[in-house]
């Protein structure tokens, strides 16, 4: 027999979907078979499968060791020496901006994968479970049923927040304030050229994906898109070396691949540094102020006023904003401009961020 405690990881689940991953191997059948035998008990009595599991909840399986380890009860999960361990200790840079029992925003560095591209990759994903096991906020075991993950990915050359799912709960209560686009994302960009109004556009975007890379349209098109943004300047100046550019923000109304990106490109406001959409001529000269991609950031996210019904339990989230520190080669650029003359047009507080 083997008894198995709900930790709060595995909690807000169905019953059956947690037996399927800690038995691997296990056809539904079987379970079914072995809960109406009550060879599977919940809190000491039968269960049907469709319960939602609870912290505290006991669950007991009445089987041999070698029927345990014939469907993967048995097997070692992942070592935190693994993955887990080498991309806490090698990937640099990754700050916890927010830490709760169920959800965690980390200030991702450009330069490292949201999750891995390739199985050899090492992510902020495997970083989270590596931090994670580091502070003991989650131990090995529970690996084989439930592993945290990251929400929101970024690309790997735009930096800022990136929220996380730490327990079951919190992953799924942040998928959904993600798909029905209740949070509100804001960025901040350097770009070429002076904005001198706040706005928003909208266009329509074909992504080419044999060379990754949006083409953005004024006007509907077959298979496009789209999409929306709403952009403020906050600053502008001269840049030695590049010319005017601008500081801002923008709020995506839609959130599709190089959104911001490509819709500034189009406008004529490529960002600096950006090596697919951007001018080369000026991204050479900007990399004296220690820019090496482009100049976009994950810089702000506000949670909604009131949370979706069944998610009660996370309202002291409400309302709540995150606010990430601007990288070091941006705020150089930013100092850089104001001694050139920069004009403010936004608030203090944010220009400074």
């Amino acid at each position: 027999m083997q008894s198995l405690v709900i930790g709060p990881n595995e909690a807000g689940q169905r019953l059956d979907k947690f037996l399927r991953k800690y038995l691997k191997t296990a056809p539904s059948s079987f379970l079914y078979r072995m809960m109406r035998k009550k060879n599977i008990e919940l809190n000491g009595g039968k269960c049907e499968g469709n319960e939602i599991l609870k912290e505290g909840d006991r669950l007991c399986l009445f089987f041999s060791a070698d029927t345990l380890e014939k469907f993967g009860a048995m097997q070692q999960p992942p070592k935190p020496e693994a993955d887990y361990g080498n991309a806490f200790a090698s990937l640099k840079g990754i700050e916890v901006l927010y830490e709760d029992p169920h959800i965690l925003a980390l200030q991702k560095p450009a330069g490292i994968l949201s999750q891995k591209a390739k199985a050899e990759d090492l992510s902020l994903n495997e970083w989270l479970v590596g931090y994670l096991l580091k502070t003991k906020a989650l131990s090995p075991s529970h690996l084989a049923t439930f592993r945290p993950s990251v929400c929101n990915r970024l690309d790997r050359n735009t930096g800022g927040i990136v929220l996380c799912g730490k327990s079951l709960e919190g992953l799924h209560f942040l998928t959904e304030l993600i798909r029905r686009r209740l949070l509100t994302k804001e960025y901040r960009f350097l770009c070429l050229g002076e904005l001198t109004e706040e706005g928003r556009v909208s266009s329509w975007l074909v992504k080419e994906k044999r060379e990754n890379r949006a083409c953005i349209y004024d006007s509907p098109l077959s298979g496009a898109q789209q999409i929306s943004t709403f952009y403020c300047p906050l600053t502008s100046g001269i840049l030695p070396g590049c010319g005017a550019v601008t500081d801002g923000r923008a709020e995506l109304i839609t959130g599709k691949s190089h959104q911001i990106r490509a819709q500034l490109s189009h406008m004529g406001h490529p960002l600096l540094g950006d090596p697919k959409y951007g001018d080369r001529k000026s991204n050479q000269a900007a990399a004296r102020y220690g820019v090496e991609a482009q100049m976009l950031y994950a810089w702000r996210i506000r949670f909604p006023e009131s949370m979706p019904e069944k998610y009660d339990g996370f309202s002291y989230l409400a309302q709540k904003t995150l606010t990430a520190l601007l990288p070091e080669p941006y705020r150089a650029v930013l100092a850089n401009m104001a001694g050139a003359g920069g004009q403010q047009r936004g608030k203090e507080a944010d220009i400074n961020a």
